[in-house]
Parts: structure tokens; sequence; C-alpha cells
């Protein structure tokens, strides 16, 4: 790939192509207003009904794009495969939209509940590609653009059974057998090092075979984190083992985790070795010493590869994804984890020490510069993992301290990761940081997914980005917002932002002013000719195109390469795109750019049950009142109830002294999203006990929901234990909750490692677990440290957290131990 400053992309063919380049900028003549009985299905270019080419959710939004300069509604039927007409409307005028310099209308088909397969849309006797209409629709895309990382695999040969045939068949590339010169002793440049790495692994940046630790960071990250947002959502099955096409599938860990760790193994082995010089920095790049041919096969690359000197950037992507690592595979492989927090550790530590080691934009030959000037985000983002795997107050302190820490959340890319971190602080339960601090950072979250949402509704084709946003590798910006709007959804439950992240799906699939899937094998016209160095049919006819669920870097009106200059002289923003090999500006693939549509194409397949009834909601799940005081809780629905509901608080269980002083409220259709309080006051007595009650705030016609209020005693206390035990419940739902655990050794000596027991005293279950291996009998529960976190000097502490169900109430525990002790 040749240089370029921040982007890159990806695509792949589709099942029925139609070649051509579509519609420049907008010379599609009005429709008519009124239908006609016809129905013309033209070429390529001749598709003014625009729709998401793949399809639409049952319970999505259903919106279509007609390019039309008519001044009234259009007329338009949906037509099921067999040509009848199952709905009809009028279309909305919109008018001129400014990045694809066309005239729209909208058409809103979503009162349509209907599922099948072959619809059209039809608008002035035109007809639409077909689509489908299925709950299931996005389960292909979900393994297809996770399946793409395999294939991007260095140092492994790929299977055709697992590739999708013998074509995408290939003998490991890289891995030190003739012609290929690495990459199991790959050296420096000149001056950067004397001696050799193994670097063997990882996956190929984009269209070329450089191996780059700052896109990979990026792309480790989102596939972690797409696991990590669906096992909170209760929709971590779907990436579970043996789920996808990968060689380890059957052996207990989820495959999308799998996929992700040969990534990982390749950024720790970049890793400078202890007693080197820059020990614990992370090497910037690998790749060949020049341009490689396109094409060239990865096993066939005779090129010298060179490692290029370490980085501060590329040494806290290492740390940010090794500290996610060791939070989120502690679980299946305690060793693993082990391994990539004290490698996270160590590349915190050596770039404090070497905090402006920046790569510079002219290291251009052979690969991508990934070049960056700036690495506060980095650093944020850093600390912001490091905090949330283990809670020390080093990582607190440079979270707190960032003044990134206060700004709106930015656009995230490669070269700016501070969203990445306010994405885990805000989402990653247990997180130490204060409560009203958590609550602002998803404040920070959903404000900006609103701002997507506003650009969206402005627009002819609910794109989230601005007019001037097609820049290279725009379609990975597009995916990244959406990605935030997915956030906004898990935080908040509103359905805006689910509908704004599942119309952005649509754009990428064709609802578009190309008329263009941006995936290949996805849609009636999809890209098939994405840049690469092995997927380059369009070159050589014996090299096959891009495999299904590869993802085009999509329009940039820089026209960065020759083919865009010759091609694309005038397009419209949006327009400024072209399927051919040679445009490696408009049409590369990248790791970074599939990973945020493999993020997408998790959230948008994942099927949770809606609820039957609204659900109340309590804010926090549990509260400490001071004795002889009061404290608050904040109560509202999760919908709008069909009629005016009285909701109750009544003690169910527990301490007497502690007692609602507001007992009932009322939500209506038009105020259930708003929060009210009720108030739980403690009665001083001469006690030393501080007990605990359980709350349930039910009514008719909602799910209930129960909070947990202790007694803060300020009488004399009993000696203190050698241990103590916190237990918080961070979210409740109608029937599951999760918390977080911590432990604290407060004696004088060391403990080596740590089993925590307690029992439930009603019926929940735990789901899974993390940051510690938890096995529940019965009622009685035993967790024990995950290894890397079992070590405690006095006055340390370590948390866990757990997923569990429940029905009926949910009390906290009241008696723990520690390896046999009673803890307070």
């Amino acid at each position: 790939m040749p240089p370029i400053p921040s982007g890159r992309g990806l695509s792949r063919r589709a099942a029925a192509v139609l070649t051509g380049l579509a519609l420049a900028a907008g010379g599609v003549t009005a429709l008519s207003p009124a239908a006609t009985a016809a129905v013309t299905v033209g070429p390529a270019a001749d598709f003014p009904v625009r729709v998401n080419q793949l399809g639409y959710l049952p319970d999505g939004p259903k919106r279509a794009t007609v390019v039309s300069s008519a001044t009234a509604p259009l007329a338009w039927q949906l037509r099921d495969s067999s040509g009848a007409q199952v709905a009809s409307g009028a279309t909305t005028v919109h008018g001129a939209d400014q990045a694809s310099g066309q005239s729209t209308h909208l058409v809103d088909f979503g009162g349509y509940t209907g599922t099948g397969s072959g619809f059209t849309l039809v608008v002035g006797g035109l007809a639409s590609h077909p689509f489908d209409i299925s709950a299931s629709l996005y389960d292909g895309l979900r393994a297809d653009s996770l399946n793409f990382f395999y294939q991007q695999r260095s140092g492994i040969p790929i299977d055709a059974a697992l590739a999708g045939g013998s074509a995408y068949a290939r003998p490991a590339g890289h891995l030190g057998v003739a012609p290929n010169k690495g990459d199991t002793g790959v050296p420096c440049q000149a001056g950067v090092c004397d001696y050799r790495l193994d670097v063997r692994g990882g996956w190929y940046d984009a269209g070329d075979q450089g191996k780059y630790v700052v896109n990979g960071g990026i792309a480790t990250w989102e596939l972690v984190n797409s696991f990590e947002r669906a096992r909170r959502s209760g929709g971590d099955a779907a990436l579970g083992d043996s789920t996808l096409r990968v060689p380890e599938r059957g052996n207990g860990v989820p495959d999308v985790l799998d996929e992700a760790r040969w990534e990982l193994e390749f950024l720790l082995r970049m890793q400078v070795p202890e007693g080197k010089p820059m020990a614990g920095m992370a090497f910037h790049k690998i790749h060949d010493a020049q341009w490689t041919a396109l094409p060239t096969r990865p096993e066939l690359d005779d090129q010298q590869r060179e490692l290029h000197k370490p980085s501060t950037a590329a040494t806290l992507n290492l740390a940010a994804t090794a500290a996610q690592c060791a939070r989120v595979y502690a679980p299946y492989d305690a060793a693993f984890a082990a391994r990539c927090l004290d490698a996270a550790r160590r590349a915190w530590t050596a770039a404090e020490a070497n905090p402006n080691v920046l790569a510079p934009a002219t290291d251009s030959t052979g690969g991508g510069a990934y070049e960056d000037a700036d690495v506060s985000d980095e650093f944020y983002w850093a600390a912001a993992e490091l905090l949330a795997t283990t809670g020390e107050s080093q990582y607190r302190d440079a979270v707190t301290s960032s003044p990134l820490h206060a700004k709106p959340a930015d656009a995230f890319w490669w070269g700016g990761t501070a969203t990445l971190g306010r994405i885990t602080l805000a989402t990653v339960p247990g997180v130490a940081l204060p409560a009203d601090d958590v609550a602002r950072l998803r404040g920070l979250l959903t404000g900006a997914a609103d701002g997507y949402l506003s650009t969206m509704g402005g627009q002819g084709y609910a794109v989230p980005l601005a007019p001037d946003g097609y820049v290279w590798g725009s379609n990975s910006s597009v995916a990244n917002n959406a990605m935030v709007l997915g956030v906004a959804y898990e935080l908040t439950g509103a359905a805006r932002y689910r509908t704004g992240a599942l119309e952005t799906m649509d754009y990428l699939l064709g609802r578009n002013a190309l008329d263009r899937s941006y995936v290949s094998g996805y849609g009636a016209r999809a890209a098939e000719n994405e840049h690469h160095r092995f997927w380059a049919h369009q070159n050589d006819a014996s090299l096959p195109h891009p495999p299904a669920g590869s993802f085009a870097g999509g329009p940039n009106s820089g026209l960065q390469d020759p083919v865009a200059e010759a091609r694309l002289a005038g397009c419209a923003p949006a327009a400024c795109y072209v399927d051919d090999i040679g445009s490696y500006s408009t049409n590369e693939v990248a790791i970074n750019w599939n990973a945020s549509l493999a993020w997408l194409a998790a959230f948008a397949a994942e099927r949770p049950a809606a609820p039957a009834t609204p659900a109340v909601q309590v804010t926090p799940a549990a509260v400490t009142v001071p004795e002889g005081g009061s404290a608050t809780v904040a109560v509202r629905l999760s919908a709008a109830p069909a009629q005016d509901v009285t909701v109750t608080v009544t003690r169910t269980s527990g301490d007497t002294d502690l007692s609602a002083t507001t007992t009932s409220l009322l939500f209506t259709p038009a105020n259930w999203a708003t929060a009210q309080q009720v108030s739980i006051s403690a009665a001083q007595d001469a006690d030393t006990l501080a007990g605990s009650a359980v709350f349930t705030v039910t009514g008719p016609g909602v799910q209930p929901a129960t909070f947990t209020a202790t007694e803060a005693d300020d009488d004399s206390a009993p000696p203190a234990a050698s241990c103590t035990v916190a237990y918080k419940v961070d979210s409740s739902w109608g029937n599951g909750f999760t918390a977080t655990v911590t432990v604290k050794n407060t004696g004088t000596a060391a403990v080596s490692g740590w089993t925590l027991g307690w029992s439930f005293d009603g019926d929940q279950r735990i789901t899974n677990a993390w940051n510690a291996t938890a096995t529940q009998t019965g009622s009685t529960v035993t967790a024990q440290d995950a290894g890397w976190n079992g070590p405690l000097a006095p006055g340390a502490s370590a948390s866990f957290g757990f997923q569990a169900t429940y029905s009926g109430t949910n009390p906290p525990p009241t008696r723990f131990t520690t390896n046999g002790t009673t803890c307070t």
C-alpha cells in the first residue's frame, strides 16, 4: 500500500455483481409523482431507489432513499418476492443532500412487520435491488467479517475449509521459509538495534503485508471489546467457542478471543526485551524494506523484513490492549492473562520514561508511516485499561489528571484513541472511579451519540458523518461513530441509538450515493476489487477476489491515487469511490476498518428478548444510609407504560431500622423516562450492627426491581478482622444483575493467594465471572484468584466481577470468608 495519511479500507465480491461505476453526483431524472403499474429494473447506474441491499431487521428501522428532483411526494409500494404489494405510502421530500450532491426523497416502511426474502421497493415504476427482512439478517456478516482476520493471518497456512474454498488457501507467509526473509528472525533498520527478533504471527495490516502495532492495537481492542459488550448484554454465546471458522475452535475459548489472541501474541513479541536499550517499549512496525509489487502472494515475498524504531504510541497501544487482555482472558487462560498484565505494566513504565519517542511521517518506504505527533490520547487510553483491570491508584491518577478526561468524546481512529478509554471506563463493571465521574463519562458518550443522530437527521442518506468527513477510510469513520451509537444504546436502552447504528449499516450496505455495498459478498452491487496483494483477481485471474465480509475504505474526496484522480474528478464527497484494485485511497482493506464492521455486525445480529412489559430501573442498586439519616435512589421505567401506573416501594426483608419514607410513585406514558427520587432512612439505635434490607419497587403492568440499603452504623464497632470484603451490585434488570466484589488484606502479613467464599440468601446463580474463577454449589459460592491478582500485600486489594441471574429478591450476602477467615 502506498504511503497514506490516516486511513485504510476493505471489501469483497457480491453474489450477483452489476458492473460499472454508479452515479457520481445525482443526474437522475425526476420520478413521476404518480405510481405506474409497470416495474422497471435498469442497469447498475439506474437504481434511484437506494436500500440496504442485504435487508432489514423485523424490529429495526426500515428506510430508503430515492434520488429524485420531484418537489412533491412520490407514491411507493413494498412488494414481496411474488410481486404482490404488501405495503404502500408516499415519500417525504428531503431535497438537496450536501454530501452526495443529489436531490432526495425518504421512504419509511417501518410499519411493515412481515419477514421473507426477495422484497423490492418500487417508486415511480422503478424497483430497488431485492432485499430480505429477517431476524437472522446479520448472522452471516458477523461470521464473515471476523473470518477476514483469519485470512489476514501471517505465519500460518490458510485452510480452504476455513477460508471458504480452495481459491483462498495458501501456505504460511513470512515464517522463515524461502523466499521469505522473515518473520522469525527480523533485524532492525540500520541504527535502531543490533539484534534480531522473532515477530512471527499477527495479521497483515491491509492490502500490504506489513504489520503495525498502532493499527493492530485498535483492531484487537475492537474485537475484544465486542466480546466484552456481548458478555454484558448476555449475547456472548454468539461469539463463543465453535461459532467462527478458526483453527482453534473447540478449545473451550470464545472464538473471537482466539482470533484476537493471534494478534495479541504478535504484539507481545514486538516488545523490546529486558536488558536491551529502551526495554519495555514496542517496535512501531515491521514490513518489507521496499514496497512489494501488486500482486504478491505472502509466501512468495522475497524482500528483507525490518523492525522500525520503537515509538511511544506503539508502546501505549501494547499497554492498553495487553491490559484489556489481562481482564478478559483471565477466565479462560490465567497464565496468558498474567503475561499480558506483565507486558502492559512494563509498557506503561517504559512509555512514562520515554514519553516523546514519536513516529515520523517520513518513515514511509515499504509501508505506511502511521505517524503520530500527539500521544496524550494513547496515554489516557492505556491508563483507562490498566485502571479497569487493576483498580490501582497510579492508573486512576493518570486518568483523572489527563486533560482529556473532562473533554467531550471525540471521534476515534488509530491516531486518536481517547474515546476507547472513555468507553472502557463507562462500561466495564466496577471500575475504580467515583460514581458521579462514571456518570459524567457516560453522559459524554451519549452526548456524542446524540450529535451523530443530529447529523444523520439532516441528510438524505442518514450517515453519522459530516459532508466534509469523506477522507481516506471514511467508511471506518462512519462505522466507528456507529459504534458510539451502540455504546449509547447499551448505557441507556434508548431505542434511538440502536436505530442510528442500524441505519448506519444501511449506508454501508447500499443506501448511499453510489447504490454500492461496501462489503464484499453482501448486496447486489457489492465491492469486489479492493486493493490487496493476494486477493487481486482484477490483476491476476488466478487469484481470488477479496472474501465475503471484507470492507472497502470508502469515498475519499482527496482523490489520493492515480486511478481516483483519473476517474473521479469533480465527484461529490460521498461519491468519490471506485471499485478498482488500483484505487488504494478509496478501495483498500484494513484490519482496523474490518474490526469496526465486525463490532457493528455482532451488535446488529444480537437478538435479545425484548421485555414484554416496562421494567422498573433503580439507580444505584445498592445504597448506604447513615444511621439517623437518609439517602436516596432514583427510580424510572425502561419504557413507556400503556397507561398511568403507580409503583410502590416496600421493604421485603432485612433490618427494620431501614425504611422507605417515599412509598409510592406515579409514572405516566409521558414521564416514564424521568427519574423520581425515593428516600430511605435509618433509625438511630444503640447496637453496633450495620444492618441491611432489601426493598422491592413494583406495580401493575411493570417488571419489579429490587435494591439494597445498608446502614452505616455510628456506634462502637468490634475489633477489625484481617480482611474486608465489599460487595456492590453494579447493574440490575428484570432477572439478572452484575456485581463487583473487592477483597482487601487488612492484616500485617502478605497473602500469596486468596479464595473467597459466601452464600446467597436467594436463588441467585452465577453465570460467568471475570478476574476470578467462580464456582457455585447450591447457594454456596467459591471464588479463587486469577493468578496474576492473587498476591496481596498488607493494605492491598483485588476486585473481580460476575454476572448472575435471580428471581424475586436479590439480597446481598451477609458473611464472607477469605482463606477460611471471616471478613468484615
